[in-house]
């Protein structure tokens, strides 16, 4: 039997989600996407063209507290279950709680690890050799309901960067995962498990100090810190006064003898930089703000020195 669904998303995935949930027999009943920022998003232009109610809200609390007028309009659309594929928005419990059968969230990664706003970034950075993907239903904490569907067993290559991670391989499973466990609770067989906190683990956004590369870590760290953070928000280094990005990365053996942070020239895999244990292959740079380069199309002289 189909659900009532109000939708909390964004971008192709929340657009895919959505699309396959309506396709399941899944009455769509709001559609609520945050304003656009440039480019306009793919999940909004969808329920434009299907002729959803296409709702857009910057945020939905006012000083910590849910706006009445956001809550009213919301309570109107009559949902059964909140579906939330791709949300930045603090949504309050009034609205989260608001459905019989509440709401479902998506998070890419294992909980209870990897919680918060960043966690593909991070599961890079911070070495994880697998990773996976988890529908849960929200509460008071950050990422903390408890469980509906999670599915595992993603491996996390030597060369994923953030982005390839989340395209290539948690897009297609958490479209996957978020169908599934609609389904469960529509059919009345989905089971809640409460998270443990065995293994938890809680990180932030990524900020531009996370960025910052220090040349003097090992080879493997700065190797995976700049896969984590392409192709946001980049990491960075200084040269002669001027920040640079650096993007497309792989690690490489070195002959041990090259100072870290220095350019060895161009390969065909990009800028060679040493390491301290290796050698970094760049296939793309962003000079101060300008745009993404192939490091062919770079002026960086060989024996120049990264800060």
């Amino acid at each position: 039997m189909g659900l009532r669904i109000a939708i909390f998303g964004q971008a192709p995935f929340g657009r895919d989600v959505t699309l396959r949930l309506a396709d399941a027999g899944h009455e769509i009943v709001g559609v609520y996407v945050p304003p656009d920022r440039g480019r306009p998003d793919p999940l909004a232009a969808e329920a434009e063209e299907r002729g959803w109610r296409l709702l857009r809200h910057k945020s939905f609390r006012r000083q910590g507290q849910a706006r009445p007028e956001r809550v009213a309009e919301y309570l109107e659309l009559g949902a059964e279950l909140n579906v939330l594929p791709f949300t930045t928005v603090i949504l309050p419990p009034e609205i989260v709680d608001a459905p019989v059968h509440k709401s479902l969230c998506f998070h890419p990664s294992l909980l209870p690890a990897f919680r918060g706003g960043n966690a593909i970034p991070w599961t890079v950075m911070l070495g994880a050799q697998e990773t996976g993907v988890t529908v849960f239903q929200p509460d008071e904490g950050v990422d903390t309901g408890p469980i509906v569907v999670q599915r595992g067993g993603i491996p996390i290559a030597p060369t994923d960067t953030a982005a390839s991670l989340y395209f290539d391989k948690i897009y297609p499973a958490g479209v996957e995962a978020m169908v599934e466990a609609v389904e469960a609770v529509a059919a009345g067989t989905a089971t809640f498990t409460p998270q443990t906190e065995a293994g938890a683990s809680f990180q932030g956004l990524v900020t531009e100090e996370d960025a910052r590369i220090d040349w003097s870590r090992p080879a493997a760290e700065l190797d995976r810190q700049v896969r984590g953070c392409d192709p946001q928000p980049g990491a960075w280094c200084v040269l002669e006064g001027t920040p640079v990005r650096l993007y497309g990365a792989s690690l490489a053996a070195g002959d041990g003898a090259a100072e870290p942070g220095r350019v060895l020239g161009l390969s065909d895999a990009g800028l060679r930089i040493g390491l301290a244990g290796g050698e970094l292959r760049v296939a793309k740079l962003r000079v101060g703000d300008g745009k993404k380069l192939p490091a062919a199309e770079v002026e960086i002289a060989s024996g120049a020195r990264f800060g």
